[in-house]
């Protein structure tokens, strides 16, 4: 018999304790049948005033990451999502290879995560030129430019919104994060992503793409898209933007 409520997949999340955004987005996008399976990653709200504060931040993560996939595996997921964004980035393309088969090899699972699935995205949609926000200080701007270019695309503009710690993330308006992707438009940038899973910018995202008419992807819906399209799940699903409603 199967679950009774994921009898068609249950999907372990794993996100950092200090993020608010991934599982409601997520949420928000689960098809009937599916279930998302939340472990937390235990870290400090700590502040972040400088890069050093940021790389602190990385090294709480990642210390802390197996802890909560061992956690969640006790569910007995049927595949693995990183609600998680900047270590997917962190020293370009080939780290970010590593640490999926690490992962992969760790829990038997395919796993869905943020650098991979903006990319998958990105070349969906043909794009070479993109413009890029993120809520990270000048370090992590530094990887997520250093991957995208790594995977052949170039960055035309990137906004980093240097978010004082990583609970304030959640707190920036959808006013903001609209000025921001306009401000990374231009008339030779071919897509906009937004990276950082704790920027509650899904629906924002959906929106800009009509007033901008062109492709414009939040981190969370690109995952959430991963997932179900590799898991076998074709049904398109409204008010996310065209990815999940017409791909």
């Amino acid at each position: 018999m199967p679950d009774s409520l994921g009898y068609r997949a249950k999907f372990g999340v794993l996100i950092p304790s200090t993020n608010t955004s991934v599982e409601p987005e997520f949420a928000d996008m689960r098809p009937v049948g599916v279930t998302n399976h939340t472990s937390r990653i235990v870290i400090p709200d700590i502040p972040l005033k400088s890069n050093e504060d940021f790389d602190k931040l990385i090294a709480f993560i990642e210390a802390a990451q197996m802890a909560a996939v061992d956690s969640v595996m006790s569910c007995h997921p049927d595949r693995l999502i990183l609600g998680i964004s900047a270590e997917t980035f962190w020293n370009g393309l080939t780290a970010s290879r590593d640490l999926r088969k690490l992962l992969e090899s760790h829990t038997k699972l395919p796993v869905s995560m943020g650098a991979d699935s903006c990319e998958e995205v990105l070349k969906l949609y043909n794009a070479k030129r993109i413009g890029v926000v993120t809520p990270y200080w000048p370090v992590g701007d530094k990887n997520v430019k250093r991957f995208f270019e790594e995977a052949g695309f170039h960055v035309a503009k990137l906004i980093g919104l240097s978010c004082e710690s990583p609970v304030l993330i959640a707190h920036v308006s959808e006013a903001r994060l609209h000025d921001a992707i306009r401000e990374v438009n231009g008339p030779d940038v071919d897509a906009i992503v937004q990276v950082g899973t704790n920027l509650a910018c899904a629906r924002v995202a959906a929106a800009a793409e009509i007033y901008l008419r062109k492709p414009v992807f939040a981190i969370n819906t690109a995952i959430y898209w991963h997932a179900l399209r590799h898991h076998g799940f074709k049904e398109k699903i409204g008010g996310f933007g065209s990815l999940l409603e017409h791909h």
